[in-house]
């Protein structure tokens, strides 16, 4: 037994936990919860938890079902909503099969592959989200169909007495105390939205992270009466929510991204990744972009991107080079505005990174730097400067999924056909409703 393990067992004995939660996702995403009593700790940690992964969305099939989970002891931490009284924890498991190999179809395995590559490669993924939200008075509706937000500010808006703020605060404090660090908190541009951004990690403790993060937000939202959504655009005017990720490698304790005196400081390792990400995003765009919903934010205005661009400190752009502080090219990275807050963030990291590693080994050359706002631009000076469009919906990243000889490569052939088969019936249910929208506009007048 490991020095985390016996410090997991003896944290456990001292503070009379009654319940460890072991966590996981499915191939889209949503977190998955079995409670172990502290006894069957040990075990679970030697042989695994056994359960049925045919249940779960995309992790085995009928004949294969038998699956185990292996918790993670680096991961451990007291859940602090649960309150003082039968204390409980929670640990991220990896998913096994029942010879104790890691499972093709686990999420999180699909990420540590892709790290295990880029280490192969002699890099080390960081990874910074900015990760938005709403804050809405309930799940109802209002009487025009809309969701309720708690306040009407606006960026940056320091509201009075106001809801979010109180939300914020105990929100950081929450995340503090499981272990995550946190960056900045403000109110951003919708009524209700807000944005928290977490303080950089490597990208596997990151993707933990951001599922932790989900859960704690909801729960103190349940507490203060409210209701927080990570749907990607839950108002028709007012922005999306996105979850803008920096991304830098490093080389040892050396930034792989920054060159002195080259254009943006960006090294040739920089420019090659940032032109992976844009030649293969369409193709990674339905896992980034998960839902039917998620093409009414990239569509939607907003800041939100929509072409494969890139340039500095250009917010219209795809993929943004942050401004450099001079002095501190430790801090040089790129940014993917075009994730939004409901992807599962295991396999969106790993197709980002999966891109841009293609491009590095490939030695793909990046075209030139958007300077303009590429909203402004028409179509045709958009097709002149290259600048092509992202898939335009659902269906339209399926396809251009089913078609990439990378994606399969980068998320193993079983989730790859998994995630499709997911996002095809979802595209089938949305394209069959009837919806408000048509019933206003057509039904009085045809």
């Amino acid at each position: 037994m490991d020095r985390q393990q016996e410090f997991v067992l003896r944290t456990i004995e001292e503070r009379d936990v009654r319940f460890v939660r072991l966590w996981f996702t499915d191939v889209v995403g949503s977190l998955k919860s079995v409670a172990l009593a502290p006894a069957e700790v040990e075990g679970a940690f030697e042989e695994g938890l056994g359960f049925d992964g045919s249940s779960i969305e995309g992790l085995a099939r009928v004949f294969e079902s038998d699956m185990l989970a292996q918790p993670d002891p680096a991961t451990f931490q007291i859940l602090p909503w649960r309150g003082e009284t039968e204390q409980t924890s929670r640990m991220f498991c990896d998913i096994l099969t029942p010879d104790g190999e890691p499972s093709a179809a686990d999420p999180r395995n699909v990420l540590k592959r892709t790290l295990a590559k880029a280490a192969d490669m002699g890099f080390t993924c960081y990874t910074h989200p900015e990760i938005e939200f709403y804050l809405l008075k309930s799940q109802e509706l209002g009487p025009d169909g809309s969701p309720i937000p708690v306040d009407e500010g606006g960026y940056f808006d320091h509201v009075p007495g106001g809801v979010a703020q109180d939300f914020r605060r105990t929100a950081v404090t929450m995340l503090e105390s499981v272990g995550i660090s946190v960056e900045f908190s403000h109110h951003e541009a919708g009524p209700g939205q807000n944005e928290i951004d977490l303080r950089y990690a490597d990208a596997l403790q990151t993707a933990d992270n951001i599922m932790t993060f989900r859960t704690v937000i909801k729960e103190v939202a349940l507490q203060q009466g409210t209701y927080a959504t990570f749907m990607p655009k839950p108002f028709t005017a007012h922005p999306g929510s996105g979850m803008h990720t920096h991304f830098s490698l490093f080389e040892g304790d050396t930034n792989a991204f920054y060159e002195a005196g080259s254009e943006f400081q960006l090294s040739e390792t920089a420019r090659q990744f940032i032109a992976g990400v844009l030649k293969h995003a369409p193709e990674f765009t339905a896992v980034t972009n998960q839902f039917v919903n998620s093409y009414k934010r990239l569509w939607g205005g907003g800041e939100a991107p929509s072409y494969l661009s890139w340039g500095h400190n250009n917010r219209s752009a795809l993929v943004r080079v942050p401004l450099y502080k001079p002095g501190k090219g430790q801090s040089a990275r790129i940014e993917y505005r075009g994730i939004d807050s409901a992807a599962n963030p295991y396999l969106a990291y790993a197709v980002l990174l999966g891109a841009g590693l293609k491009g590095i080994e490939e030695g793909y050359q990046l075209p030139a730097a958007a300077e303009d706002d590429i909203w402004s631009l028409s179509s045709a000076e958009r097709r002149a400067m290259g600048h092509d469009p992202l898939p335009a919906s659902l269906h339209d990243a399926i396809r251009s999924m089913e078609d990439s000889e990378l994606m399969p490569q980068i998320l193993g052939e079983q989730v790859f056909e998994h995630f499709l088969r997911n996002k095809r019936a979802e595209w089938q249910d949305y394209r069959l409703q009837v919806t408000a929208y048509e019933l206003q506009r057509n039904l009085g007048i045809l």
